[in-house]
């Protein structure tokens, strides 16, 4: 049977660690051929020796999300090295949790800047590049937050149930040639929580975490379960959490 995921071109940003780093090793694993987008290229470079050390094709691309031209430069990278981008994963996310009115303005903005205009500079520059090929995959990693609303988490449950949002207007405008795919993570063991500024709301976090948390490689079977689907084929949205948590 033929491996759907072999030479496959996929983009994914946030990936210099967890949920992103998992993605990009398991599908490289697969037999796609991935480029890597985050900030830290010690991290990137890193992930790429030890996929191609290993066998797999794998290239990295420094980019902040918060930059509509890093995001061109990535997916043009990908098409001037493989020819193509078939999938493009928008990964890359903060969170700053707090309660409204204490006020962390500078925290709200980093999340709608990473969380949902990098999305859209995601979607923005691999756009152009599905049309042309009349064919594409975008995956949006959201969260299990927003499905839920909680104090603290106001502000970034609204970044991700924009993207949400945003998501489903475009795979109601695509008709079927750019595919559209929301997973939703809860707890996963990742770093993701430490960077937290709000002190009681990074240990509780984190205790949460440590009790409770999947690996990202979870994430990245369900990844690997949307993009390896025949083409008239849609997994629209997935939900993947701890089986205990709330």
């Amino acid at each position: 049977m033929e491996n759907p995921m072999k030479g496959k071109v996929v983009a994914i940003t946030g990936a210099s660690s967890g949920i992103g780093k998992a993605i990009a090793i398991k599908l490289a694993a697969n037999g796609a051929q991935v480029i890597l987008a985050a900030r830290r290229e010690a991290k990137l470079k890193a992930i790429v020796d030890d996929i191609t050390a290993n066998g797999g094709r794998a290239i990295y691309v420094v980019t902040d999300v918060q930059k509509k031209q890093d995001l061109l430069q990535l997916v043009e990278r990908a098409v001037v090295e493989w020819g193509k981008l078939e999938v493009m994963i928008n990964n890359a996310g903060i969170s700053q949790l707090s309660r409204i009115d204490e006020l962390d303005v500078e925290g709200w903005e980093e999340m709608i800047n990473i969380n949902l205009n990098g999305t859209l500079h995601g979607i923005a520059a691999s756009i152009p590049v599905f049309k042309k090929q009349q064919s594409g995959h975008i995956v949006n990693i959201i969260s299990t937050a927003g499905l839920t609303i909680t104090p603290t988490m106001g502000v970034y449950a609204a970044t991700k149930n924009a993207v949400r949002t945003l998501a489903e207007a475009l795979r109601q405008e695509s008709d079927g040639a750019i595919r559209v795919t929301g997973i939703s993570p809860g707890f996963v063991d990742t770093a993701f929580a430490e960077n937290i500024k709000n002190d009681k709301m990074r240990t509780a976090i984190l205790k949460n975490r440590d009790k409770i948390a999947i690996s990202p490689e979870a994430i990245a079977d369900a990844v690997i379960y949307a993009i390896s689907q025949p083409k008239e084929v849609e997994i629209g949205d997935i939900v993947i959490r701890p089986a205990v948590q709330n």
